[in-house]
């Protein structure tokens, strides 16, 4: 693997970065599923804790459907800052340490100031895309808006909506790329190191730009198992945000010096 690093490109004293194969990300997923098995207990415990919250937010969305987009999107946003105790119960086991879900949970205090401005640009975030699916509902929902399967059918299936579907997932879309590519290995580097959030975002993007097919499987596993937590009414979740927490981790081990 190629783990040059070209300090003077980039203008800030970065993190090196490696270059892993296409296919990598199969891996990241076959360790994270490792690690969830040899960290069960504490694993599974915050997966129920994910999947409950989100069960609360399919509960708020049912008696106020226009929030729906924003609060689906919003929770893949906020995702890798909610995954931290994963990554620090993958870092337990790369050390060899006891299993702590305790501290695993606290792990974020050794950068608190970083990691913590990192959850507020992911709030930010959420807020801006909770903003913009006001915008765009309102610029091309003409419709009157029931409940949640009644939403769903309409926007999805009448075909009416499409300039509604187009706009829904051209903005979504964009904004998701540019805060996967910021936070690929952020939320595991402010983790693991004593590094600020913007030297952290910056090697974020440079691990993308030099594995482009890596970071779009990854992409794309990493959505279409939160669809699979999705489709079963946040019941896969309890498995799924673990597996793909740990699987973070190691992607994050893989990707950076």
């Amino acid at each position: 693997m190629d783990h040059t690093l070209d300090r003077a490109q980039v203008g800030v004293a970065t993190p090196g970065v490696r270059r892993v194969a296409p296919t990598q990300p199969l891996e990241w997923l076959r360790r994270g599923w490792s690690d969830l098995r040899r960290a069960a207990r504490p694993s599974l415990t915050y997966g129920l804790l994910i999947a409950a919250f989100g069960v609360g937010l399919l509960i708020v969305s049912w008696g106020a459907t226009y929030l729906v987009p924003a609060l689906v999107g919003g929770f893949l946003l906020v995702a890798p800052f909610a995954a931290i105790v994963f990554y620090a119960l993958s870092q337990q086991i790369e050390r060899g340490a006891a299993v702590d879900g305790a501290a695993a949970l606290f792990a974020w205090r050794r950068n608190g100031a970083s990691i913590a401005l990192w959850g507020l640009a992911l709030v930010l975030t959420l807020i801006l895309w909770e903003r913009l699916t006001a915008i765009i509902f309102a610029l091309f929902y003409g419709g009157q808006v029931g409940d949640l399967g009644t939403l769903v059918a309409d926007v999805l299936f009448s075909g009416r909506y499409i300039p509604l579907l187009i706009a829904y997932f051209g903005v979504g879309g964009l904004l998701a790329l540019t805060v996967f590519a910021l936070g690929v290995v952020t939320a595991p580097l402010l983790l693991d190191r004593e590094i600020d959030v913007v030297t952290a975002a910056v090697t974020s993007v440079r691990c993308c730009m030099r594995n482009p097919g890596a970071a779009l499987l990854w992409a794309v596993l990493i959505a279409a198992l939160t669809a699979v937590g999705f489709a079963t009414l946040m019941i896969g979740l309890v498995v799924v945000f673990p597996w793909l927490g740990h699987a973070s981790w190691h992607a994050y081990r893989d990707l950076v010096e």
